[in-house]
Parts: structure tokens; C-alpha cells; sequence
């Protein structure tokens, strides 16, 4: 007879799980079929036969081609006819969502925190739930329970239980469709995203181009006074973001991937796949970046190994090789000069490319080659050991000068009577005895034992001045006693003060090299 009320149900299915009405008659067949299967204690698939029509929900039912009524089936049979039901409904929804978000991998969607789960954020998509683990999101960044949030579909995986959905908001890929959302140009390839680096939380690297030379690649992506970009810089919670001009040319596009800095030179190595980059002194911690932040993502973002000297270094490096190298029999000014032109410009790289570089370019006999490397390599264990010097030599100065700042800092403390050595308490007897808890103020011209408030000298004060003076301004002052001599304590200020700015002027001689800095 028919069943109108079936028809609707298996429509409301199909509506809300997204899959196809067909399969969910055929999911009605299979889970009338085994409640009969269980009903009369059989196995054989083939002995029963359902048919649901699908115009009227009319359910038939034969076995052995015989016809039988469905009424027969028992309340077992039917609780076993509703489990297979709900299991074959929830296989094909999975099916249904790992089809629909398969294609989607690498887009972004839109989604509501739901909660956190051992650092895993749970965001809900719709009918279906994303993961997005600890690993995925921004460092430093926090969401809310019910908080909007836009992410990357990094992959799909279709368990056996459910269908996974990982989202990340730390991938590259997710700047590059931010901008093809934001920027029309972009998402119409007009311009297009040659290279990208990324440090997520923290900064940004871009390299763009045009195919019409009448678009600017950089000014469209920045639009507008930054409109463009600053919607996409909100997205990604102040997170900055560099765009920088593409070049064919590994010398300016290193050039420009190091901006703001401004780059005097670049040599190529390409046998090291090394880049070494000379910058002048002002311009050497723009380049480097905190934490060297600015020429690791140059490097990730042209591919070259990046090394930043300065002038002084570079020129150290060049004439310690062309020594090293007129040092050997068989060696000319002329081959110096190609080792340089190849980017090999110190000791240590001749040592590592190894002989068979120096044959094919500068057409070094074997072992004329060897002798090259095997010298290289001695002068490479020279200045190995002479930047450990440096270094060591680094560390002595700043810590010296971190003790006689700190030495400085707590006479300034003693002197203001913040620290031990202050004012001791008046005796019995004396001018405010009768008050035990007094303390004994200084004379106009009178020091503290501990206090040194001559130790400070900014100037000279008059007599009369300072006689007017709280005590604790004369220690700010620096006043001194009356018979015109430099306390001991003050001249070992000004000594100590005089040692600050010897170890300032010989601070850059002991900096050590950039080029064994981490990469």
C-alpha cells in the first residue's frame, strides 16, 4: 500500500545529510532484508528479496521468489533492521563529506570554535566538524568558544569512524589565498606569487610579478594607502608581511628580498649554492633582522644560503685567500681572481668544494688542486681557532662591561641610601636620642660610611649651595669634602667610568665574524 509518510522521511534524509535519495532507498532494502535474515536464522543473502517503490513507498518483500508479509518480522528482527539502517545512513555521509571536501583541499572556509581539546582546536563546518591541532595555529594566538575563524584545508583523511578534516592557519598556502581573495589581480593571475616564507605569528616574505607590464605587482597588493593588505595582516593578527619585486636575476632578487636593508654587494657561489652579501656597518642589523629573522626567510624565500658581512670582513676574507692561495707553486694572480669571480672568497670555501671545482674552471692540475685545498684548509683551521679568540675576547668585554654597569647602578642605589650602607642609627646621647628609631643625617660636606655620595660626580657645587642642600640631594649632586680632594670611591668611579668607554671603543674589534652566526 502506499506510504507517503516513508517518501517524506527519506526526503528530509537526504536534504539534511547531503546524500542521494536512490541510496537511501537502497539502505531501506538491505536493512529490511537482514531483519529477515534474522528473523527466520539465515545467512543466505540471496533467499530474501525486498523491493521499495519509489514513486508510492509501497515495501514488498519475497522469499525464494515467494512472497511474504512484513508483519512477520518480530521486535528483534525490526531492532536489527533499525541498527543496520542508522549504519549504512552513516556510511554513506561519510562517503558524502569526504567527496564534498576531498576537492577542497588547499581552500579556505569559514568556520565557529566549537572547544579545545588538548590544545587541538574543534571548529565546526556546517554539518561537519574540523581539527585544527596545536601545531596548525598561529604561536601566540587565542580563540574564543563561538569565535569566528578563517582556515586552510591542509588535508582529508577518511577513517573508518569519521571523516577528518585538518585545518591549519600556520601553512604558507594560506597567505597566498588570502591574497587571491583580497587582491582581484591576484585571483585573476595578472600577478602572480612567484616565492613565498613564512614564519607564522612572526613576519612574511613575498616575491611578486606582473604579466602586464601596466599593473604594478607590488602597489596592487599593498592597494590602496595598504587597504589591500591590511585586511589580510588583521586576518593573521598583526602578523607583517613583506612584498618584494620578483627578479630572473638571483643577485637582485637576493637584493631585494633582504630589503629594508640596503645591500652593497652580492657574490654567487653556485657550487656551494651560496650567496655572500655585503652590507655596510648601519646597515647590518636591518639586514640580519632579530634573531636573524630577516635573512633566514630572504634565504628560504630565494633559495640561496645566505651569508651578510660587512665591508671589513669581505675584504679580510678576499686578501687571506688571495695570500693563501700566491702562497702555492703554480698559482697566478690570474687564477686568484677567477677562485674570487666564482664566489669562493675565503679559505673555508675552498675547502669545502673540494678539487674537482678547481680542475673544471680554473684547469688546476690534480695535484696542484690537492695542494690548494690541503693549504686552504690548514689556513681554514687558523681562523677557525682565531674567531674562537674573538668570540671568548666578545664575552670577557660584555661581561666586564655588564659588572661595571652594575657596579655603577649600585653606587647610585648606596648613594641614594636604597641599598645596604645607609644611614646608621643615632646614638644614646647624641642629637636625637630620644628617639631610638632615628637615624643620624650627614653633615653638609660629611660622607656616609657605605653611601659614597661623592662616588657620582656631575659637577662642582658651591659651598654655600650645598650647604643648603638636603643631605640626599648633596649625594645626587656629588658634593665634595672641604679639603678639595677626590674621595677614593669617586675616582674609582671615574675610572671605572673611563673603562666603559674604552671597552665601547674596542667593542666592534671584538665582535665576532657574521658568517659563522646560525643561518
Amino acid at each position: 500500500m502506499p506510504n507517503q509518510e516513508l517518501l517524506r522521511i527519506v526526503d528530509g534524509i537526504a536534504r539534511d545529510k547531503n546524500i542521494e535519495r536512490d541510496q537511501i532507498y537502497t539502505d531501506i532494502e538491505q536493512s529490511i532484508a537482514s531483519a529477515l535474515r534474522k528473523q527466520f536464522d539465515t545467512e543466505d543473502a540471496s533467499e530474501f528479496a525486498v523491493k521499495l517503490d519509489r514513486q508510492t513507498g509501497d515495501l514488498s518483500a519475497t522469499r525464494q521468489g515467494q512472497p511474504i508479509p512484513l508483519n512477520v518480522l518480530g521486535r528483534i528482527a525490526a531492532q536489527t533492521a533499525k541498527q543496520v539502517m542508522i549504519q549504512l545512513i552513516r556510511q554513506d555521509e561519510r562517503g558524502s563529506i569526504y567527496e564534498e571536501f576531498k576537492d577542497r583541499v588547499g581552500t579556505i572556509v569559514t568556520g565557529t570554535v566549537a572547544r579545545f581539546e588538548g590544545g587541538a582546536m574543534i571548529v565546526t563546518l556546517g554539518r561537519v566538524e574540523g581539527i585544527m591541532p596545536k601545531s596548525e595555529q598561529i604561536p601566540g594566538e587565542t580563540h574564543q568558544v563561538g569565535e569566528r575563524v578563517q582556515a586552510l584545508i591542509l588535508e582529508v583523511r577518511d577513517t573508518p569512524s569519521a571523516v577528518k578534516i585538518i585545518l591549519s592557519r600556520s601553512h604558507p598556502e594560506l597567505i597566498r589565498r588570502l591574497f587571491e581573495r583580497e587582491v582581484p589581480e591576484v585571483g585573476e593571475k595578472t600577478i602572480e606569487m612567484k616565492a613565498l616564507a613564512r614564519e607564522p605569528g612572526h613576519r612574511t616574505k613575498i616575491a611578486v610579478s606582473s604579466i602586464d607590464s601596466k599593473v604594478d605587482a607590488v602597489g596592487a597588493c599593498v592597494g590602496v594607502r595598504g587597504s589591500r593588505i591590511k585586511n589580510i595582516v588583521d586576518e593573521l593578527g598583526g602578523e607583517k608581511i613583506d612584498i618584494v619585486r620578483w627578479n630572473e636575476s638571483s643577485q637582485i632578487l637576493i637584493g631585494n628580498a633582504l630589503k629594508p636593508a640596503e645591500v652593497a654587494e652580492v657574490s654567487l657561489c653556485f657550487e656551494l649554492g651560496r650567496a655572500t652579501v655585503v652590507v655596510n656597518e648601519d646597515q647590518l642589523s636591518l639586514a640580519i633582522g632579530k634573531r636573524g629573522q630577516n635573512v633566514r626567510l630572504a634565504a628560504r624565500l630565494t633559495g640561496w644560503d645566505i651569508d651578510i658581512l660587512t665591508p671589513a670582513e669581505f675584504q679580510a676574507g678576499v686578501q687571506r685567500l688571495d695570500q693563501t692561495l700566491k702562497s702555492i707553486e703554480g698559482v697566478v694572480q690570474e687564477m686568484v681572481d677567477k677562485t674570487i669571480a666564482l664566489g669562493l672568497i675565503d679559505v673555508r670555501d675552498i675547502e669545502e668544494v673540494g678539487i674537482e671545482p678547481l680542475m673544471e674552471e680554473l684547469g688546476l692540475d690534480e695535484p696542484t688542486a690537492e695542494k690548494v685545498v690541503e693549504k686552504c684548509g690548514s689556513e681554514a683551521r687558523i681562523v677557525a681557532v682565531e674567531q674562537e679568540k674573538k668570540k671568548a675576547q666578545a664575552a670577557k668585554a660584555k661581561a666586564a662591561a655588564t659588572e661595571v654597569r652594575d657596579a655603577q647602578d649600585d653606587a647610585v642605589m648606596r648613594a641614594l641610601g636604597l641599598r645596604g650602607g645607609g644611614p646608621e642609627p643615632a646614638k644614646a646621647g647624641e642629637e636625637n636620642a630620644g628617639n631610638d628609631n632615628a637615624a643620624k643625617m650627614p653633615g653638609p660636606l660629611e660622607s656616609v660610611e657605605g653611601g659614597a655620595p661623592e662616588t657620582i660626580v656631575h659637577g662642582a657645587v658651591d659651598a654655600d649651595v650645598a650647604g643648603d642642600l638636603a643631605p640626599e640631594e648633596q649625594a645626587i649632586q656629588g658634593t665634595v669634602p672641604d679639603n678639595g680632594k677626590t674621595s677614593v670611591n669617586a675616582q674609582v668611579a671615574v675610572d671605572e667610568m673611563d673603562g666603559t668607554a674604552a671597552l665601547a671603543e674596542g667593542r666592534d674589534e671584538m665582535l665576532p665574524s657574521h658568517r659563522d652566526e646560525p643561518k
